[in-house]
């Protein structure tokens, strides 16, 4: 066998022109074929880009009408799980004191109904005594703003003129409905609406059973993780929604009853009827920020020209409800509640207006609690990045131009591009 030289096991080959490396746009060595490859990865990158963004696109867009027509499930549904968050303090301290699950859960929920039939009995009932008069005070509503009417009298001979053409027309007279008024909660919702007794009976028994399970929840929750970080994030983020949730519902429940108080006692001085009526919608009302206070103020002012004689004293009234309404958003809640649940306006004019126009009434109730919930979640598991997801390297990556490379014609060797760095 011919001797060979050490040299001859040592020294590499040289490369052919087809497996030379070069770099490609992901910092790693590229040939040929490499550099396709990549370009195909490029624009599956883009595709799936593309078909997460539409996806992502037509679920936003979906969701708010099928939450609208579906509002006999979702509504219920939503309001018994707030309920229920708000109520998991008081459900704990109860099982801290061995109540078991089931019976702390049904203590809660007879407290929440028995606090809703209170409010229903101080409110609703009162004021279906008090606006079956409106259509004798109309003269009275009349009178009282007439001072203001001649103001627009151009407008108020157009108005009466049109209304005396409609009153000229011959019409059959309806008869008057014979007003019941209803003795708790239960016969309210059934008085008022056959399918309200159903929601309300489903929502009772969400919130019974989301509570009653909800120690076991939590833990099955938290314990699924297949890490102790997942594990201790879960847990961080489950407290911080029941923290958050149950201290704003019950700082702005107390605020709002204290308000409620005041303006009834304010009322009772002046003379107004149904003081307590008059409080309680103003503190119902609170819970809807900025818009509440201007629709309680209004429906004051329609209580108080129905009953003085005198504009001044009617507009008093809104007057001292919209000035203690005034103190308290400016100097009592900022007082009590402080930088721990301050929310951006702009988010909360956006969420009141979404959930408004889903559910009406209930859905502006529940604006602020459900976007609470919604940004608590999200500063925990981070915001969404659409941006990033539309530009940055794993969606759709775009190769920087200036280190790309370029295969010269004829030629299988990777060659800077002009204007690249050596």
């Amino acid at each position: 066998m011919a001797d060979r030289s050490p040299d001859a096991f040592d020294t590499p080959a040289p490369p052919t022109p087809s497996s030379s490396p070069s770099e490609g746009a992901f910092g790693l060595p590229l040939t040929a074929n490499g550099v396709e490859d990549a370009r195909i990865a490029l624009r599956r990158d883009r595709l799936l880009a593309a078909l997460t963004l539409l996806a992502g696109l037509g679920v936003a867009l979906g969701t708010p009408f099928a939450l609208k027509a579906g509002a006999e499930f979702f509504l219920p549904t939503t309001v018994a799980l707030v309920v229920g968050i708000a109520l998991i303090p008081l459900l704990e301290w109860l099982e801290r004191r061995r109540v078991p699950s089931a019976l702390a859960a049904l203590i809660c929920v007879l407290l929440f109904l028995l606090a809703a039939n209170i409010v229903v009995a101080s409110i609703v009932f009162p004021a279906i005594d008090f606006f079956r008069l409106l259509p004798k005070r109309i003269g009275r509503i009349q009178e009282n703003l007439a001072p203001l009417l001649d103001l627009y009298s151009n407008l108020e001979r157009y108005a009466n003129r049109t209304l005396h053409q409609i009153a000229s027309t011959p019409t059959r007279p309806t008869p008057t409905p014979t007003l019941t008024q209803p003795g708790s909660i239960i016969e309210f919702f059934a008085s008022s609406a056959p399918a309200a007794i159903v929601q309300l009976f489903y929502a009772v028994l969400v919130a019974f059973f989301f509570l009653s399970g909800w120690t076991r929840l939590r833990e099955r929750t938290i314990t699924s993780r297949t890490s102790f970080g997942g594990a201790m994030a879960t847990a961080r983020v489950i407290q911080d929604v029941v923290d958050h949730v149950s201290s704003y519902l019950g700082t702005i429940t107390v605020i709002n009853i204290a308000l409620g108080l005041t303006i009834a006692g304010a009322l009772h001085l002046i003379g107004m009827p149904f003081p307590l009526m008059w409080g309680g919608i103003v503190a119902m009302l609170n819970y809807i920020p900025y818009f509440g206070p201007v629709v309680a103020a209004f429906l004051i002012a329609i209580g108080a020209l129905m009953t003085f004689g005198d504009i001044w004293t009617a507009l008093a009234a809104p007057g001292i409800m919209y000035g203690c309404h005034l103190i308290e958003a400016n100097v009592l809640t900022p007082l009590i509640v402080g930088h721990r649940l301050t929310i951006n306006p702009i988010l909360i004019l956006i969420s009141i207006s979404f959930w408004g126009w889903i559910w009406g009434t209930p859905g502006a109730l529940l604006a602020v609690p459900l976007l609470v919930i919604i940004q608590t979640v999200v500063s925990a598991a981070g915001k969404p990045d659409i941006a990033g997801f539309l530009f940055e390297h794993g969606t759709l990556v775009r190769p920087d131009r200036r280190r790309s490379r370029r295969f010269e014609k004829g030629s299988s060797t990777a060659v800077d591009s002009p204007g690249s760095p050596a």
